[in-house]
């Protein structure tokens, strides 16, 4: 039989105690320290969105609002200018994306076959451009595509005895100039990502492989890339939402223009709420971006996520 005793505390006088418990004296300090955070989250995160959410079903003004239902989004499906950046955000998604994926996984699969110092210097090269500010990278593109003959862009060509191209100035090369910008800049990160899924390949594949005399062709396809799929499907959900999102790059160099070229909708928000003071209406293609974002999301992780075992 057993018999269980309270620990007790032992006092000068002989006197014997038990020690005190309770919910806020054992878990009080970790609820104080949740409890900061989750503050900042409650004011800085969701109330914002709330209040967004709420302001897209208004008229709203700095000093009044009105309540108008779902006019505002109503009013969208009308908007020329909407529906043309949303045109341009899908072109530049889809125009940047998979080849940055492509151009991503290229590199690390080069630099994978290298030896580890050669790994370590140019995983710090191709990082270095991601740790730069995106105003940072804008300026330094907008000197490259200088209209005149002294932009680094326009020099190459006449060296080659071309004519300088207006490459930001022209609807014909605005967006394309933007996404040219993508593909030679910031892909440290998803090579970060990828050499560190490669180093993760169990090499007794490989040695199995080599045993049933596959090719390095075979290897790739069978082995390397389908163990890689979630490095490419987390790559590809993010790659999306930042293109879906871009900013930066178009406030800095177009503005949007010229005639709408560049216009997405991440500026077009931007455009509505602070240039022309219509945050009802900015709230409401805010809410369409977030709930696109989410959809294809879904999709995406729906029909090219996978469960590998190995």
């Amino acid at each position: 039989m057993q018999q269980t005793t309270a620990t007790a505390v032992n006092r000068p006088g002989g006197s014997a105690r038990a020690p005190r418990s309770g919910f806020w004296r054992d878990y009080g300090w970790a609820y104080l320290f949740i409890a900061v955070p989750v503050l900042l989250f409650l004011v800085f995160t969701l109330y914002p969105v709330i209040s967004a959410f709420i302001m897209s079903f208004q008229e709203y003004g700095v000093l009044s609002s009105k309540w108008i239902g779902t006019g505002n989004y109503s009013r969208l499906m009308q908007d020329d200018v909407f529906w043309k950046a949303m045109r341009n955000t899908f072109y530049f998604t889809i125009g940047t994306v998979p080849v940055n994926i492509i151009i991503t996984f290229g590199l690390a699969y080069l630099i994978f076959q290298m030896k580890t110092k050669w790994q370590t210097f140019f995983k710090a090269a191709l990082y270095l451009p991601s740790v730069a500010s995106g105003v940072t990278l804008s300026l330094v593109w907008l000197a490259m595509f200088d209209p005149t003959s002294g932009g680094l862009f326009n020099k190459v060509l006449g060296l080659m005895g071309l004519e300088p191209v207006i490459w930001l100035g022209q609807s014909s090369t605005a967006l394309f100039s933007l996404m040219l910008m993508t593909y030679l800049s910031s892909h440290g990160s998803g090579i970060i990502l990828y050499l560190a899924a490669m180093g993760g390949v169990p090499k007794s594949l490989y040695e199995a492989a080599d045993i049933d005399h596959a090719s390095g062709w075979t290897q790739f396809t069978k082995i390397t890339w389908p163990l890689l799929k979630p490095t490419t499907l987390y790559l590809l959900v993010t790659g999306v939402i930042m293109s879906f999102q871009v900013f930066i790059s178009v406030y800095l160099m177009t503005q949007g223009g010229p005639n709408f070229a560049t216009t997405t909708i991440a500026y077009l928000i931007y455009d509505t709420a602070f240039v022309y003071y219509e945050f009802g209406l900015a709230s409401a293609q805010s809410f369409v971006l977030a709930a696109m974002i989410i959809i294809i999301s879904i999709v995406q992780f729906k029909y090219f996520s996978t469960d590998i075992e190995y």
